[in-house]
């Protein structure tokens, strides 16, 4: 089984970076293989260039991906589950990972798919972990829940995944009360990837 973990947070202090440390404690208890793309400690570039775009908007695939997409997309061919995990700011995933999707879901791999340039795998499960400092009750309540997980789910997972799932971890602005059941339910995620992987 192949892990891998696409994490977008800058602080080793943050509660998210705990959260990584746990996920990297289960799969190495399950002897998966496990690959991580750092994207702050790796500087990932979010930022899409002139020609990145010229490529994507006009479809021009003769234009060159470049190479930290392809590395990121070689990481994808590799997975057998690919967990997204980062904290929401401002009902969203930090600049640095929607920066992932911009680049990385490149035209002719991702989607406007042709016969001459390879096609982008159906990845078997696809999990999304974030923290939230508003508790889940609320999320749900005022409709950003829902919204957090259409986005994530149905239009940057979309059809890529065979399986997909969305865990947010709320409630982190009063850490003591949410802590044990986050962690609960972290632990419960290994028998769920086991599960749906032998399928």
């Amino acid at each position: 089984m192949n892990i891998l973990i696409v994490y977008a947070h800058p602080s080793k202090k943050s509660y998210t970076f705990q959260v990584l440390e746990r996920l990297k404690s289960i799969v190495t208890k399950q002897n998966w293989n496990l690959e991580i793309s750092d994207l702050y400690a790796s500087d990932f570039k979010s930022d899409m260039s002139e020609e990145e775009y010229e490529r994507e908007g006009f479809a021009k695939l003769d234009l060159p991906i470049p190479k930290d997409v392809l590395e990121e997309q070689k990481k994808i061919e590799n997975a057998d589950c690919i967990i997204f995990l980062y904290p929401v700011w401002w009902s969203d995933c930090p600049a640095k990972l929607k920066g992932w999707f911009d680049r990385v879901y490149s035209v002719g791999y991702a989607y406007g798919q042709t016969d001459s340039f390879p096609k982008m795998k159906t990845i078997p499960f696809g999990l999304v972990i974030c923290t939230a400092g508003h508790p889940n009750d609320f999320l749900n309540e005022i409709g950003m829940a829902q919204s957090m997980e259409k986005i994530m789910l149905e239009d940057r997972l979309g059809k890529r995944f065979e399986n997909k799932e969305m865990l947010i971890l709320g409630g982190t602005l009063q850490l003591e009360k949410v802590m044990e059941n986050h962690f609960l339910l972290i632990k419960e995620l290994a028998e769920k990837i086991k599960t749906i992987s032998i399928k």
